[in-house]
């Protein structure tokens, strides 16, 4: 296991002239590779345009990120280069069970891969982060730029902590994640589980995410599936996981030129997939365009799958709206794999797996609140805002046109609003119940 150095100390050494935040091109979410090797392969041309968008209004983040040490930041990920080593492990590990699940000829596009240009401004308080060009190098800039702000954000609101009281801080956070931890381990207990790390886009830094990939591997041993950010994946001996995004679904429907090649773009998607993986990475994303008239419209195929990740329901709420689809198509819900990941938290996380064991195969992806709960965790004379930011980047647009998403929640649609509206109309878009943002 690779060694761990000491949090405080680290964080507060600023004799540095810059201490990046990304290290490495394989620091990044499993996924992102996977996708990245479909998107060179069939949209290897396709232009896009990928942003930041803040979700939480009231956080003003040009307030708390120095537009100087953010250019110097994303500037330094730009020099970035994939290591021999690290491309040696891509082609020669297995992945899902599966050999050299990345070509040869993408493990030398890789070796000469470099994240492209960036536009960055300041407008009433919030920036403004955008990503255009090929697809195929835009993609990703999405994990690097979100875990840069995020970890900036977090080292300004430490800023003003002394050795002694962030040795103080990460005490209590490691206490605070090991209690969690230990309440994992009682569940495992009671019956099957399945838990990995999801948490690198909006981590509180890279080395605290190490520790909590640690931890988990520490104190869940098997019942730990292993971390989507393949850069710890590699250096700590663990399973990288992930499968897809909503970005491919955004785009190829965004390429539509009519209405019905607009209502089979999902679907071409799943095609597209299933011809470059199998097994365990045919896990359907349900919730681009709305879950339940996916679920209406998919074809009969579609229900083979290994699993879904619903994303932007009540995870009970969403298993149960997939189990009785699979049920109706005829399939055992039991062999059927969901994977719940959105805003998990230890007491959903209890709540889920108890109330669906034995009707499904669950899998916890546990995100921000594994890598960035550090609530009352700093000594009480610092004010410090240590809570988490709601940070996402999206594709604004394709070759052109407007991309959009619409998501079983409606805080979370993207998009111009009459493009909206036509998706909407187009797709049946049923809503159900939704959670605030």
């Amino acid at each position: 296991m690779a060694l761990i150095p000491d949090l405080a100390n680290r964080v507060y050494d600023h004799s540095f002239r810059i201490d990046p935040v990304i290290r490495t091109l394989l620091d990044t979410d499993f996924y992102k590779l996977l996708m990245l090797q479909m998107i060179w392969k069939l949209k290897p041309d396709t232009h896009v345009t990928f942003g930041l968008v803040n979700r939480s209004k009231s956080v003003k983040l040009a307030e708390w990120v120095d537009r100087d040490e953010l250019i110097a930041q994303l500037d330094h990920a730009r020099t970035l280069r994939f290591k021999r080593n690290e491309l040696v492990w891509l082609a020669g590990n297995s992945f899902y069970g599966r050999n050299q699940i990345f070509e040869p000829a993408f493990i030398n596009y890789l070796a000469g891969f470099q994240l492209p240009p960036y536009q960055l401004e300041e407008r009433e308080g919030q920036l403004e982060l955008r990503f255009e060009g090929l697809w195929a190098e835009t993609t990703m800039w999405e994990v690097p730029a979100l875990a840069i702000i995020n970890e900036m954000r977090a080292r300004r609101a430490m800023g003003a902590m002394s050795r002694f009281e962030l040795d103080l801080f990460y005490a209590r956070a490691k206490s605070k994640l090991w209690e969690k931890i230990e309440r994992l381990r009682t569940l495992a207990t009671e019956g099957p589980l399945r838990l990995g790390d999801f948490g690198t886009r909006r981590r509180h830094g890279f080395l605290w995410q190490r520790w909590c990939v640690a931890a988990l591997q520490e104190g869940l041993g098997a019942n730990f599936t292993g971390t989507s950010n393949t850069k710890h994946a590699m250096d700590l001996g663990v399973e990288a996981i992930g499968t897809n995004a909503h970005e491919l679904q955004m785009v190829f429907a965004a390429e539509a030129s009519d209405d019905e090649t607009l209502r089979r773009a999902p679907f071409q998607v799943l095609e597209a997939w299933s011809k470059l993986y199998g097994g365990n990475l045919l896990v359907l994303l349900p919730d681009t365009f709305g879950t339940t008239n996916f679920l209406a419209a998919a074809p009969d195929w579609a229900a083979d799958w290994t699993g879904a990740r619903p994303d932007s329901k009540p995870p009970i709420e969403a298993a149960e709206e997939l189990i009785a689809w699979w049920r109706s198509r005829g399939r055992d819900p039991r062999e059927k794999l969901v994977i719940l990941s959105d805003a998990m938290t230890i007491d959903s996380i209890e709540e889920a797996v108890r109330a669906l064991r034995d009707r499904v195969q669950v899998s916890i992806g546990w995100g921000t609140n594994l890598t960035n709960d550090f609530t009352g965790c700093a000594p009480a004379a610092k004010l410090i805002d240590l809570k988490p930011v709601s940070l996402v980047c999206k594709v604004f647009e394709a070759n052109g046109r407007p991309a959009v998403k619409l998501s079983d929640n409606p805080a979370k649609f993207l998009g111009p609003q009459n493009e909206i509206e036509r998706y909407a109309r187009v797709f049946g878009y049923q809503p159900g119940l939704s959670r605030e943002a």
